[in-house]
């Protein structure tokens, strides 16, 4: 093969490589925050048993925010908790739909400080699926998580105090959404 076509041949493969990989980036980016904890991402927990520290607590403070075209107004029902670290806690979000049609939606969620998303640790959330509310509608959803044990260890996260769980829901199809 001559030098110009291996070398056109070379370039049609790095340009597919490339967009290939750009294309991976975000769910690769995605499986590597969640696995992590990196950049505040919470973990997801898969059952593994965890004991509470007695006398080792953190206060968790809550927040939800909602994208302006979704019609819903979400809150906390309690703006913060103090939790028990490797205690399993429980709080409640609520959420009403306002529009005249059913809307579904579908929360992101993040930590800060960023350092503890390894260590934030969710068993069951809202946030987990997508959420239809009817016209009108109420809902109040659990999430139930725990601060791991291994927090008070690492040396950039034993000195944090206060962790904020932050929500914020946007809708899963902006045609459903109307103004």
């Amino acid at each position: 093969m001559d030098p110009i076509r291996r070398t056109a041949l070379l370039a049609v493969i790095g340009v597919a490589g490339m967009t290939g990989l750009g294309f991976a980036s975000v769910p690769l980016y995605r499986m590597f925050c969640e696995a992590t904890g990196f950049d505040g991402t919470t973990q997801r927990a898969n059952g593994q048993l965890v004991r509470a520290v007695p006398g080792k607590t953190v206060e968790i403070r809550f927040d939800a925010n909602h994208v302006p075209t979704l019609p819903w107004s979400f809150a906390p029902e309690k703006p913060d908790q103090i939790v028990t670290i490797g205690e399993k806690n429980m709080a409640f979000f609520t959420a009403t739909n306002h529009a005249r049609y059913p809307v579904t939606g579908r929360a992101t969620y993040n930590v800060t400080p960023s350092a503890a998303g390894g260590y934030f640790a969710k068993v069951q959330c809202f946030c987990f699926t997508e959420q239809t509310l009817q016209p009108g509608q109420s809902v109040r959803m659990p999430v139930i998580f725990y601060v791991d044990p291994g927090i008070a260890k690492d040396v950039d996260a034993k000195a944090i105090q206060a962790i904020t769980l932050s929500y914020t829901f946007y809708p899963i199809d902006d045609a459903r959404v109307r103004g």
